[in-house]
């Protein structure tokens, strides 16, 4: 980042920014970290190595809006660099009102911790829905999901979120076009596991996503009496969200167990019972990459063991 006397230069203004480094910095802001590969699968997958990418990204630095750290890659001891943005590009990015504003920032020492690896695959997962968007014909741009957004699941204020707050990894956006042509706006909540947390966590968190499906807020009396309350979902999403969990980080053995052991814990929660709105499935990353969202990837938490795809529904009826 570029240095005065008093600390960081500012902001150059927008108008100063190429057309693609404006294309790039909200990707950074919304994505928080991204590695060179990533941007160059997003932003110029026609070419055979990012030259001209890296190039902006170099102007950029320079400029003081991203920045970068090094990821050993385990190949022969070799990095690839993770790109985020900085404070003064944040701010850029925030005046443009191209996407929604976010509180996070993050930090050097975040971009160089434990979160980037799982950080990174929610990046790899929204990447293949958006590979296989452009193969099918289908619409999933570079910021069609965004990762942590919090959903209220009750009332009162818990300054830690952890019960008053539904924090999905992602909710990812997609366009799907049927066979007979018919378009299908479809929303999914993401979460992401690393085989690193323990099954009976991840069940709990598909109660929660349960428990947001029916979390009406209290309104005044009033309102109450004439009947205007409603949930809180459906102020946000046309119809509740498909809930995708991905699997990765072992081999399909313990993949399987888990998938096994989640199913066993969802079949006796009665929450996940009430109203069928919860439409949940299991898929792995392998899978979703090589096989693509409309293929019978999924398995379902509820209900027979029948492998279908992201819609959830029967192939029959699909």
């Amino acid at each position: 980042m570029s240095l005065t006397e008093h600390g960081p230069a500012p902001a150059p203004p927008a108008s100063s920014i190429s057309r693609f480094g404006q294309k790039l910095l909200p990707l950074l802001y919304q994505h928080r970290l991204m590695s060179t590969g990533h941007l160059h699968r997003l932003l110029t997958p026609r070419t055979r190595r990012p030259v001209y990418l890296l190039r902006q990204l170099g102007v950029l630095r320079a400029a003081g809006l991203v920045d970068r750290v090094d990821r050993r890659t385990g190949k022969m001891g070799r990095c690839e660099q993770l790109w985020y943005i900085t404070p003064w590009g944040c701010e850029l990015v925030e005046l443009s009102g191209e996407v929604t504003a976010r509180p996070y920032r993050i930090s050097p020492r975040a971009a160089a911790s434990q979160l980037q690896e799982h950080t990174l695959a929610v990046v790899e997962t929204g990447l293949a829905f958006v590979e296989w968007a452009g193969r099918l014909g289908d619409e999933c741009g570079p910021l069609d999901w965004e990762p942590e957004l919090a959903h209220r699941v009750r009332e009162g204020d818990n300054r830690m979120g952890d019960d008053a707050f539904l924090v999905p990894d992602a909710v990812l956006r997609y366009t799907h076009t049927t066979d007979e042509g018919r378009r299908q706006l479809l929303t999914f909540f993401v979460e992401i596991d690393r085989a690193t947390m323990q099954v009976s966590r991840l069940a709990q968190k598909l109660s929660t996503y349960a428990r947001y499906a029916t979390y009406t807020p209290v309104q005044g009396r009033r309102r109450q009496a004439r009947g205007a309350v409603r949930e809180a979902w459906r102020d946000r999403y046309p119809a509740f969200p498909r809930l995708l969990i991905v699997f990765s980080g072992a081999g399909p053995a313990a993949l399987a167990r888990r998938t096994k052991d989640l199913r066993a814990l969802a079949a006796v929660d009665p929450r996940l019972a009430q109203d069928g709105l919860l439409r949940a499935g299991v898929t792995t990353f392998e899978l979703l990459y090589k096989h693509g969202p409309f293929a019978p990837i999924v398995m379902p938490l509820l209900g027979p063991p029948e492998p279908t795809n992201v819609l959830l529904t029967p192939f029959s009826t699909a």
